[in-house]
C-alpha cells in the first residue's frame, strides 16, 4: 500500500446520500447534501453537527458500510470505489456501539481482527497495542468482565490492529465518566503525536475545541463551516459581562441593545452583547443610567458551543 501523495488524509468531494424511500413518501431522506471538504495529514479533526446532521451517513460511507449516491471520497490517496480494499486498509473505525465477542480474550479479540484484515501472525501488534490502551494486564480476561472503560479502550486498540494511518471516533466518550473521558482524551493525542491523523465526533463541544486543529460543521445533512479551530471560534461575535450587583433583583435589567439578559443569582445577572454594536463600558454606562450599582465585573469570551449554536441555529 502506497502513502497518500497529497496533504490530504481524506479528500470528500460533492458528496450526496439520498435514502430509498419508504413507506408514502415519495422522496427518501437527504441525508448528505453536496459536503466536500478536506481532513489534513497529521491532525486532529473534528467532524461536529446536531444529532440526524449526516455524521454517521458520512462515517459509514468512508468504512464502506454505506454506499453513496453521488460524489467522491478519497482516504490516503485511494478512492473508496475504484480501490476499495487499500481505502478500507488505511481507515480504522471506532464505532458509538461497543462490539465485540464476549466471550473472546482481549488478546483473542485483536488476533482475530487482525486476521480479518489479512495480517500475518509474525507482523500482529497484540501485546504492543493492548500496552497502548493499558490493557496489558487484562490480555486473558474474558471481553465480557472488562468495564465500560476498558471495552471502549479496546475498540480503539481494535481499531489500530492494522495499523491504519487514519483512526475515527465515532462518539467515543458518550455515556462514560469525566476520568475516562480524560483517559480516551490522552490516548487520542498520545495516537495523533504518533502520526495518526484522528477524526474525531463528539458532543463535548469544550474537548472539541480544546483538541482539535480543524473543525467541519454539519447540519440538515449540508456543510456550514470548515475552518482552523482557532478562527472558528474566532467567528463568535457575541459576549458576556457577568456582574454582581449591589442589592438582590428579582428581573433582570433589560436594554433593546443587549441581546440577552438573565439573572444567575440573587445579586448577579449575565448580560450578552454583540461585539460588533458595543462594548462592556457601553453595557456598564446602560445599567448605570438604569440606577444599578455594579459591586464586581467580569467577562466570557464567546467559546465554541457559542459558534455552534449560532451556526446550527441560523442554518
Amino acid at each position: 500500500m502506497s502513502a497518500c501523495v497529497t496533504d490530504a488524509a481524506i479528500s470528500i468531494r460533492n458528496l450526496t446520500k439520498r435514502y430509498a424511500p419508504t413507506g408514502k413518501q415519495g422522496e427518501g431522506k437527504l441525508a448528505l447534501d453536496d459536503v466536500s471538504f478536506d481532513v489534513p495529514m497529521g491532525k486532529i479533526f473534528g467532524l461536529l453537527g446536531p444529532n440526524g446532521a449526516g455524521k454517521s451517513t458520512l462515517i459509514n460511507i468512508m468504512a464502506g458500510l454505506v454506499g453513496k449516491t453521488s460524489g467522491s471520497v478519497s482516504i490516503w490517496g485511494f478512492d473508496i470505489d475504484r480501490d476499495r480494499r487499500n481505502a478500507k486498509a488505511s481507515i480504522g473505525i471506532v464505532p458509538q456501539e461497543i462490539v465485540f465477542d464476549p466471550f473472546f480474550t482481549p488478546a483473542e479479540v485483536l488476533d482475530n481482527t487482525a486476521g480479518y484484515y489479512g495480517v500475518p501472525k509474525g507482523q500482529r501488534r497484540t501485546e504492543e497495542l493492548l500496552a497502548a490502551v493499558h490493557l496489558a494486564d487484562k490480555a486473558d480476561a474474558y471481553a465480557r468482565s472488562l468495564s465500560g472503560g476498558m471495552k471502549r479502550r479496546l475498540l480503539v486498540a481494535k481499531a489500530m490492529v492494522h495499523s491504519p494511518p487514519i483512526l475515527v471516533l465515532d462518539e467515543p466518550t458518550a455515556g462514560v465518566d469525566v476520568d475516562l473521558r480524560r483517559q480516551l482524551w490522552e490516548l487520542v493525542v498520545d495516537l495523533n503525536h504518533r502520526g495518526v491523523t484522528v477524526v474525531l465526533t463528539t458532543h463535548y463541544l469544550e474537548e472539541a475545541e480544546e483538541l482539535c486543529d480543524r473543525i467541519a460543521i454539519i447540519n440538515h445533512g449540508k456543510l456550514i463551516a470548515d475552518k482552523p479551530t482557532r478562527e472558528l471560534v474566532a467567528m463568535g461575535r457575541e459576549k458576556v459581562v457577568l456582574l454582581t450587583l449591589d442589592r438582590d433583583i428579582a428581573v433582570a435589567p433589560s436594554h433593546e441593545a443587549f441581546s440577552k439578559s438573565e439573572v444567575t443569582g440573587e445579586r448577579q445577572v449575565a448580560i450578552t452583547y454583540d461585539m460588533d454594536k458595543m462594548n462592556a463600558g457601553d453595557v456598564l454606562s446602560l445599567l448605570n443610567a438604569q440606577g444599578y450599582s455594579i459591586v464586581d465585573v467580569s467577562t466570557r469570551e464567546a467559546d465554541l458551543e457559542d459558534v455552534f449554536v449560532q451556526l446550527t441555529s441560523n442554518a
